[in-house]
């Protein structure tokens, strides 16, 4: 077999195999999507063992320099597989409990899944945005999936506008870097800065753009107004899957185009990302506070979560990205856990979306009540939880480059952050229920949630190994 078939084998085998889903879901009759479900999550495993099979050794190159396998894409592959794995499991129990089941979900769920994978392989600006394109056309289609919804439309009308406007500016930005280094190749495009003085202006404004591009993707403020009315407005099923594994791909996104890129612009991008960041932990942190809405407030937490994700990036360092990348995948399994817990409470006709439906959990539930304890403490970077370690880790390289303001700033707005974090911990412990109403799901649904909350704490515990991975996935 080509050399460079067998790099993207794993890519190849998913479009491959959501085609078949494709096939099998359009002539099934079951009301369920039974086989649907489980042809999506067996590709998913497929997939995510072709990647581990695969596993690079050193950096490979496909396709004339617009394709690349190496440690850090093959970890987040994985973990985009594992995710979204976990999310469809979810994504099932609501849709079934809501009768909003549709095979379509699944399909361009997996046809997203790809998206981030070439987005994880990026080496060319064209790759970036064929990547870029093919999940969020799939995810515009996902939100607007339910017609019949009040909210699901305009969301996705939103989500779709923003969007077409954000890929605008990234493909004006693409153009500039390729009029003036004659390359979309990541790689000779950071060769040709390191030898063009003349032009650094001009690299500067293209720059801008590209920067923009990602900024929308991760909801950074001030490019973040599409995320609270997606969040809300789209299908919890939905909002849950945008909030996870698409994360990873917009991180790798930044990587490849900041860093293997346009690294000859650092100190050009670190003041960008700097006035991005505050910005972001300003405007989540702050917000959130106001928000009754539990999918509205995570969407501003996301956005805070955001301004924390670029301190890494704002290092410079290898230590640094590697500190990035290990907050995007705490806070992906941390978001999985907060949206699984909406879908757990609701039930049909009914989302559990609103603070007070959270109210005496402990009475209805005290095991349940002490995951979304270990979800929200996490969040909140309280020790020893998950999360707590993936705030040291990137203010710890941040103080280690000499931005020391910049992390007593991120310090301040994560203090302000706990406030709401601990707000649902109060109503679950301290408040009286309005019903006494029984949690109703399926074993697997509680099974998996239970691991999840529980992996959680046991990664806080031990967050070693988490950042051994995300250190030689930058190392190699």
């Amino acid at each position: 077999m080509n050399a460079d078939l067998i790099i993207a084998l794993p890519e190849i085998t998913l479009l491959a195999l959501a085609c078949l889903v494709l096939i099998v879901d359009a002539f099934s009759k079951d009301p369920l999507h039974l086989l649907t479900y489980w042809t999506t999550q067996a590709t998913l495993l497929v997939v995510l063992a072709l990647v581990l099979y695969y596993f690079p050794g050193n950096a490979q190159i496909a396709f004339n320099g617009s394709f690349v396998s190496d440690s850090m894409s093959a970890i987040l592959k994985a973990f985009m597989c594992g995710i979204s794995f976990v999310v469809f499991l979810y994504s099932h129990e609501y849709l079934k409990e809501h009768k909003s089941l549709k095979g379509e979900y699944f399909v361009l769920g997996l046809f997203a899944v790809l998206g981030m994978m070439i987005m994880a392989s990026a080496y060319s600006l064209l790759s970036v945005y064929l990547g870029l394109e093919l999940l969020s056309l799939s995810l515009y289609a996902m939100v607007a999936m339910q017609r019949d919804s009040k909210t699901a439309p305009e969301a996705a009308m939103k989500y779709f506008v923003l969007g077409a406007i954000a890929s605008g500016m990234l493909l004006y930005g693409i153009s500039m870097i390729y009029g003036l280094t004659g390359s979309l190749d990541l790689l000779t495009i950071a060769e040709r800065i390191n030898v063009d003085d003349a032009n650094h202006a001009f690299l500067v404004y293209g720059m801008i753009f590209l920067i923009i591009g990602i900024a929308f993707k991760l909801g950074a403020a001030p490019f973040h107004m599409w995320v609270p009315d997606v969040y809300q407005g789209a299908p919890t099923s939905v909002t849950l899957f945008i909030s996870t594994a698409p994360k990873l791909a917009a991180f790798a996104m930044a990587m490849r185009v900041l860093v293997d890129g346009l690294m000859p612009l650092v100190s050009d991008w670190q003041s960008i990302l700097m006035i991005l960041a505050v910005l972001s932990m300003a405007t989540g942190n702050i917000i959130a506070i106001a928000q009754t809405n539990m999918k509205r407030m995570l969407a501003y937490s996301t956005i805070a979560h955001v301004g924390f994700l670029f301190l890494g990036l704002i290092a410079g360092t290898t230590s640094g990205f590697s500190g990035s990348m290990f907050y995007i995948i705490s806070y992906a399994l941390m978001s999985m856990g907060a949206f699984g817990m909406i879908i757990l409470l609701g039930r049909n006709g009914f989302e559990a979306d609103m603070l007070e439906d959270f109210k005496g959990l402990s009475e209805r539930s005290p095991w349940f009540a002490f995951v979304m304890l270990c979800i929200m403490f996490s969040m909140a970077g309280v020790p020893p939880f998950l999360g707590f370690w993936s705030k040291w880790f990137v203010l710890k390289e941040l103080v280690a480059s000499g931005f020391v303001e910049l992390a007593a700033i991120a310090v301040l707005f994560s203090i302000i952050g706990a406030y709401y974090y601990l707000r649902i911990i109060k109503l679950m412990y301290f408040d009286k229920p309005d019903s006494m109403t029984a949690i109703k799901s399926s074993k697997q649904m509680r099974f998996v949630l239970s691991v999840n909350g529980v992996l959680i704490l046991a990664l806080g515990l031990a967050p070693n190994m988490l950042m051994s991975l995300c250190l030689v996935a930058l190392a190699g």
